[in-house]
């Protein structure tokens, strides 16, 4: 269900069970998880199998949660809190993580998407939280990081409306940074860049502290880096 392998200077996990279009099991969204958060490279690629990138959950899954839920109040919140935990792994991961988006992203596969730092699309990428149309809407840390990432209007629109968007519209609103041919090709050229440069810098902009304690924190980041390249910097500069 989740596939890894190990590239030069960035590993590839691969949601790989194209029947379902990559819908995660309970079991999909750990082995997600482990793949994300045991990786020794500073750059991990994330896409799907085939032609889709990701369903979300599983539709007999979120079944047979309903079905629990009718005679255990208790069932819904673990399989929220998986998928929360999940994203908030692919988030706060030392590795640089990179959606590379190429067919359909649905619900939790668009939330996965957003807890990742960089996301690239296709051209043949789409999106849409669907959840609206039958009742329900993304719980896995969607409603918390949509509206940080496409400011709150964009992100009511989207959620609201439960509607596909293209491409070209997840530019505009800023769902993605780049759309390309070769998403993979984002990520591989991260690898040229200075790993522990990447983990700070990531872990700057991503700090949510008040602002007094973020500027500590980037004297600090700062120092750091100066000091472990200082040989470098110096040659720099002659």
């Amino acid at each position: 269900m989740i596939h890894t392998e190990d590239a030069d200077g960035y590993r590839i996990v691969t949601l790989d069970r194209p029947e379902q279009r990559n819908a995660l099991t309970p079991a999909g969204l750990d082995a997600l998880e482990d793949a994300v958060t045991d990786c020794p490279e500073p750059v991990v690629y994330l896409r799907g199998a085939d032609e889709a990138f990701c369903a979300g959950a599983d539709f007999s899954v979120v079944a047979d949660v309903a079905n629990a839920a009718d005679a255990d109040e208790d069932a819904v919140e673990p399989f929220v809190r998986r998928g929360q935990r999940v994203a908030d792994a692919i988030e706060t991961s030392s590795s640089v993580v990179v959606a590379g988006i190429d067919g359909p992203a649905r619900g939790g596969g668009v939330e996965l998407a957003a807890a990742c730092d960089m996301r690239i699309a296709t051209p043949d990428a789409t999106f849409g939280e669907p959840g609206v149309t039958f009742g329900l809407f993304g719980a896995w840390g969607g409603t918390v990081r949509l509206p940080e990432i496409l400011g709150l209007g964009d992100a009511l629109d989207f959620s609201l409306s439960g509607r596909v968007i293209d491409a070209a519209e997840a530019l505009r609103i800023g769902l993605v940074s780049r759309v390309v041919d070769d998403p993979e090709s984002v990520a591989a050229s991260l690898t040229e860049n200075d790993q522990q440069a990447l983990e700070l810098i990531k872990a700057r902009v991503r700090d949510r502290a008040p602002k007094a304690e973020q500027e500590d924190a980037e004297v600090a980041a700062f120092e750091e880096l100066v000091a472990a390249h200082a040989d470098e910097l110096r040659e720099l500069s002659d």
